[in-house]
């Protein structure tokens, strides 16, 4: 954290949910606030991710939002299992909030989840598709993902996981890991996220496939 802390413009916490969800284990919510709360004064700290039960309630998360420490900057996470109107409110209270995928919708990108995406940025953007705060995804730097979606922020572990393997292979390889991390994190960078949601274009599509359900793709 001391080398984040020197050579980042700025940075946020992740509160880790997800991968303690993923062992199964249970979250440090005290330690976690208390590792906020030695860093938050610092001048590159952005915000935390308020801690979240991954699988859980709107009722659970909301009481976890309850229990937050209100002078460290904290994020709130909106799942898309939960109900609609809980998204309407956080964007309404909350200057950022992030979108995390869940439930019927675990998987960035794929048919049902653009649908899901769809009804969320429906209550959580005006009329002119601009959110009514910030929007950070998570688990969201694939640029066939974010660059169709408002976001002000997005994060992965794309450069962790791929920085390393077989798909660099051939003499033109960059040398080393850390030069590899800088060519994934360059290609994400040439992208910019959308600069409103296009509820029109989702609606038109719409139409089309009624129209048409059984016309092949063009990549048929």
């Amino acid at each position: 954290m001391g080398i984040v802390a020197e050579v980042c413009q700025s940075f946020v916490f992740d509160n880790g949910a997800f991968s303690v969800w993923k062992r199964g284990a249970a979250l440090d919510v005290k330690g976690f606030i208390d590792w906020c709360d030695e860093w938050h004064r610092h001048p590159g700290f952005d915000w935390a991710l308020i801690p979240d039960v991954i699988d859980g309630t709107a009722e659970e998360n909301d009481a976890l939002l309850a229990d937050w420490a209100t002078h460290i900057r904290g994020v709130p996470i909106y799942h898309l299992h939960e109900p609609l109107d809980r998204a309407e409110r956080l964007a309404h209270e909350y200057p950022v909030v992030a979108l995390g995928s869940s439930g019927q919708w675990p998987t960035p990108g794929v048919g049902s989840w653009w649908d899901r995406m769809h009804e969320v940025l429906a209550v959580m953007c005006d009329q002119m598709g601009r959110p009514v705060c910030r929007l950070h995804g998570l688990r969201m730097l694939n640029p066939k993902v974010f660059s169709k979606l408002p976001l002000s922020s997005a994060d992965s572990t794309n450069v962790g996981v791929n920085c390393n393997g077989k798909r660099w292979e051939g003499p033109y390889q960059p040398a080393s890991s850390w030069q590899r991390a800088a060519v994934i994190a360059d290609r994400i960078e040439a992208h910019n996220s959308a600069d409103h949601w296009r509820q029109k274009e989702k609606e038109e599509n719409d139409q089309a496939r009624i129209a048409a359900p059984d016309a092949p793709s063009l990549g048929a």
